[in-house]
């Protein structure tokens, strides 16, 4: 079992709380109907987990223990949306049945567990014959910036270590097609899609919640302990990130790789 790099500080929810249908989970709309049963593997925060349950008959949300599972648990009490059930799970090792939903579905999950293939297989099992497994995944290999400042590289270079000496795949976006291959799985349609955070509302949110995960989060403690980073070299990248936000030439884009893979 992989352990989640981000963790669970505020400036981490404050990214993936943003996240919706729309900018995260498009690909996956045209499979959705009315009737549609859905999974959602590592719900987090709940933000498309809630969104998907104003277009399906019922979504059960998981996450990795109840701590994390009380996010997307509050955000759907606070909505009043009533069609949502919850379940501490491993996706390695789901405690559903065969066949127990239309529509399977994992956004920037398979990056962080530890066996992404037997995750597929568990996900396609108990998923009907002729559904859909969907997944997401950013690729941080492909992230490209502008203005190209050292600490930026350095970010990247120390959150691929990071994520890697956690059993993570940072770089997983373009690994999703050969992963589901090698699930099993003969139907597999693969493409892509990006954010882009180009206008000065979207630098100072994109980079304002960097200069902050760099300082705060798990990923935080982890390469302070480990002596990958000082804190002297983490507090020049947060400021780093408060510079490129600051830049009206400033331009940051974030690449994903999808599938839809049927069952």
């Amino acid at each position: 079992m992989a352990t989640y790099t981000h963790g669970h500080h505020s400036s981490v929810l404050r990214s993936h709380s943003s996240r919706d249908i729309s900018n995260s989970a498009e690909y996956l709309r045209p499979h959705l109907t009315p009737s549609t049963r859905l999974l959602d593997v590592g719900a987090g925060p709940g933000s498309i987990t809630v969104d998907f349950a104003g277009l399906v008959a019922r979504v059960t949300a998981t996450e990795i223990d109840e701590n994390a599972l009380a996010l997307s648990r509050g955000l759907a009490e606070s909505r009043g949306v009533a069609n949502i059930d919850f379940s501490v799970e491993d996706v390695h090792a789901l405690s559903f049945a065969d066949d127990s939903f239309d529509v399977v579905h994992a956004h920037q999950v398979l990056q962080h567990v530890g066996d992404p293939v037997q995750a597929l297989r568990e996900m396609r099992r108990v998923t009907v014959p002729g559904g859909v497994v969907a997944a997401r995944d950013a690729d941080y290999a492909g992230f490209h910036w502008f203005p190209m400042l050292p600490e930026l590289d350095r970010w990247l270079d120390l959150y691929r270590r990071a994520a890697q000496a956690n059993g993570g795949e940072p770089d997983a976006g373009r690994r999703l097609l050969s992963w589901a291959r090698a699930a099993g799985f003969v139907d597999v349609t693969a493409t892509a899609s990006t954010w882009c955070y180009a206008n000065p509302e979207d630098r100072a949110w994109w980079g304002g919640m960097w200069a902050d995960r760099i300082l705060e989060s798990a990923l935080t403690r982890q390469l302070l302990d480990s002596g990958m980073a000082t804190d002297a070299e983490l507090r020049g990248i947060s400021e780093a990130w408060h510079r490129w936000a600051d830049d009206g030439d400033g331009w940051f884009l974030v690449p994903h790789g999808e599938i839809i893979a049927r069952a």
